[in-house]
């Protein structure tokens, strides 16, 4: 057997599938936990330039209001950047850049955060600030630490007289921040990268503790489908692989039972063909001689007669069994009088009774109903069961027949005062093969058979015996709802 991690293995699929899903729950927490670093960063920034930029707003609201913005800028521009060191800019209420601190004489169109200051509110606006093309680029490398970098801008309304005159706006760097960023984010990757190593290597044990147990029951039911029915599957843990090691095990010891029945029917069913054979052939022999005498002759004729019905017997028996076996029994039912099967079979089994020295008694309750049934099988059944009767009681035993009504079924007792089963057989007796201990019993299918009609009838067929007590048969036939 193949032990390799193949993509047909169930080991395979197991490890993927785990490692799959570990992946991408890995890979999902990553990304919400790198989300969530990356937006308290840029909150911090933002939160710390709303502080500066609402003071520089709350100064110029104050103290520098009672003058128009163009003139503080000419006069006191230094008071809008000493609350940061950010880039500082101030753009009028018409949306044009008054003052950069940079220096630069910007010809930028008004973005959307100063729209939202001049309206009254805070803007804050995150992009890529490209300064490549400017006449002064190296200026500003030289003054500010981006250059083609992620930036952030936070702008304010700065008021007169609680009319917005202007807006002031902070530019900061994210540059630093997003190496932080970066640097947290690796941290996490390579932890995740460990935890999925770590899984690989938990699911690979995991995947061996389920697989292990069952290869070993693949091992063994190969070996029983080689007809090695004596293998057994070694059981691993108390678990559902277990309970199949235990079913498969139990599965393999019936086999080995049913073999053996089998086996033990064909030796006894060879057994009784051979001496009812046996004695035709040695009459057959006998009669071809010239001096025979004509009683002679007669007895001879009759012992064939006798022996060819044993054998007719038999081979019915046999097909019987045959059908049952491969469900081809289709019960004829029809509506009969108990009395009338009862009475049949009694006559039937008379002759034999009295010339066996058995009492055989039939007793009818008042109250039995006629009932649906097929009355071929169940004359089978009943006589099949009062010939074993027979066959097990002693000269001056008894035999009887018993039949009543209930609320749902046709109960039929035969009861016997004969021999009796042992402890260790009942429950083998109505398995298919069992031939008893008994010198008596024949082939063992006759009350397999028996116990499959009645289960065509859906009825019920129990066995109660003791040794040196006799048996007790009881037949119950439901009633037609």
């Amino acid at each position: 057997m193949k032990k390799n991690l193949t993509s047909k293995s169930i080991k395979y699929k197991v490890v993927r599938n785990f490692l799959l899903v570990v992946i991408i729950s890995v890979l999902l927490l990553e990304l919400l936990i790198i989300n969530f670093v990356k937006h308290y960063y840029y909150k911090n920034i933002e939160d710390l330039l709303t502080n500066q930029i609402k003071i520089s707003s709350e100064i110029y609201s104050r103290y520098f209001s009672n003058v128009s913005l163009e003139e503080n800028i000419i006069g006191d521009v230094d008071v809008f950047w000493k609350q940061t060191e950010a880039q500082v800019q101030i753009w009028n209420k018409e949306g044009k850049l008054l003052m950069d601190s940079s220096g630069l004489n910007s010809k930028e169109e008004e973005p959307e955060d100063i729209k939202k200051a001049i309206l009254g509110g805070k803007g804050v606006w995150k992009g890529e600030k490209v300064l490549k093309d400017s006449e002064d680029y190296n200026l500003i490398k030289q003054i500010f630490t981006y250059n083609n970098s992620k930036v952030m801008a936070v702008s304010y309304p700065l008021k007169t007289k609680n009319q917005v005159v202007g807006a002031i706006r902070f530019i900061t760097s994210l540059e630093e921040v997003n190496k932080s960023i970066y640097s947290i984010s690796m941290v996490f990757v390579f932890i995740g990268l460990f935890v999925v190593l770590a899984s690989s290597f938990v699911t690979m044990i995991l995947a061996n503790s389920i697989i292990q147990p069952i290869e070993g029951v693949t091992i063994a039911a190969e070996k029983m489908a080689m007809g090695d029915y004596k293998a057994r599957s070694i059981k691993v843990n108390d678990d559902e692989i277990g309970k199949l090691s235990d079913t498969l095990n139990y599965m393999a010891s019936e086999i080995l039972k049913k073999e053996q029945l089998k086996n033990d029917f064909i030796s006894n069913v060879s057994h009784e063909l051979r001496t009812p054979l046996t004695s035709i052939k040695g009459w057959a022999i006998t009669l071809q001689y010239d001096d025979i005498d004509k009683n002679m002759v007669k007895d001879g004729l009759n012992i064939i007669e006798q022996e060819c019905d044993r054998l007719s017997g038999m081979v019915e028996e046999l097909l019987d069994f045959s059908k049952f076996v491969s469900g081809q029994i289709v019960l004829s039912k029809k509506s009969v009088n108990v009395n009338d099967i009862l009475n049949y079979v009694k006559n039937h089994m008379n002759a034999r009774a009295d010339r066996e020295g058995i009492k055989f008694t039939l007793k009818v309750e008042e109250n039995t109903r006629d009932i649906n049934l097929d009355v071929n099988r169940i004359k089978q059944v009943l006589i099949n069961i009062i010939d074993n009767a027979l066959k097990f009681t002693d000269k001056g035993g008894s035999v009887t027949l018993r039949a009543k009504s209930t609320e749902d079924y046709l109960e039929i007792t035969v009861l016997d005062s004969g021999c009796g089963i042992s402890e260790a057989d009942l429950p083998k007796v109505k398995e298919k093969f069992y031939k008893g201990k008994s010198s008596k019993s024949k082939n063992g299918i006759g009350l397999s058979i028996c116990d499959e009609i009645i289960k065509l009838h859906n009825g019920k067929f129990i066995i109660e015996s003791k040794i040196k007590e006799g048996t007790k048969v009881i037949i119950m036939l439901p009633y037609d709802r």
